[in-house]
């Protein structure tokens, strides 16, 4: 029984990714504004009821690879070291992601990575979209600092400004990157200006937040 449900899961999971990488490719061949939820359907060869039930809607194709990173900064916090603070976490976590050119902050130039954020950052629809999975990731790193008694209110300016700075820099770093630069010659410049805004954080919300005790 196990190992049927497994392989179900397994399906899911493959009809899923087929779904998202067709409808993407056809997204950044013809435009998102282009291209129905029908014409996604009919390149998988899958209804369009079939479609909805693995993607709400037509922008959650594209977004949902945003949902694995929804409680990252969340886990950070939760996991951070001894001694450290919650700010001091996630720029560390940051920093390590530039260094592996991760492209959630933005320093990729892969090409099939920079078509990706071209086609988030140049459709409005997306970008709208896109603030519902950044109110889910704020919302729950606010919850992991309210979890170490941080006041409510507290948590959730505190989560607001990390979860900004986080997107800014990878909007930042993209824009960079789509101007010209490679990924190697910005990886300085990233890092420094991720030091900058995390010490800007630092500075006001440090003395808010708990540091994790030995």
């Amino acid at each position: 029984m196990e190992n049927t449900t497994g392989l179900r899961e397994s399906k899911k999971l493959r009809t899923r990714r087929q779904l998202a990488a067709t409808a993407l490719e056809l997204f950044l061949e013809r435009g998102f504004d282009a291209v129905s939820v029908a014409d996604v359907a009919a390149a998988a060869e899958v209804s369009k009821p079939t479609l909805f039930r693995y993607f709400p809607s037509k922008e959650d194709l594209v977004l949902d690879r945003f949902a694995d990173h929804q409680d990252e900064a969340a886990r950070v916090v939760r996991e951070r070291p001894a001694g450290r603070s919650p700010v001091g976490a996630i720029r560390d976590h940051f920093v390590a992601a530039l260094a592996e050119r991760d492209p959630i902050t933005g320093l990729c130039d892969h090409p099939n990575v920079l078509a990706f954020q071209g086609l988030l950052y140049s459709t409005a629809g997306l970008k709208s979209r896109l603030t519902q999975y950044t109110a889910r990731e704020v919302e729950l790193l606010a919850e992991a600092l309210e979890a170490e008694s941080v006041a409510p209110l507290t948590a959730r300016l505190a989560a607001m400004n990390l979860v900004a700075v986080r997107q800014e820099l990878g909007r930042e770093n993209w824009s960079r990157i789509a101007a010209g630069r490679s990924a190697d010659e910005l990886y300085p410049d990233a890092v420094a200006d991720a030091e900058r805004a995390f010490t800007m954080l630092a500075d006001g919300l440090d003395t808010a937040l708990p540091i994790r005790p030995a």
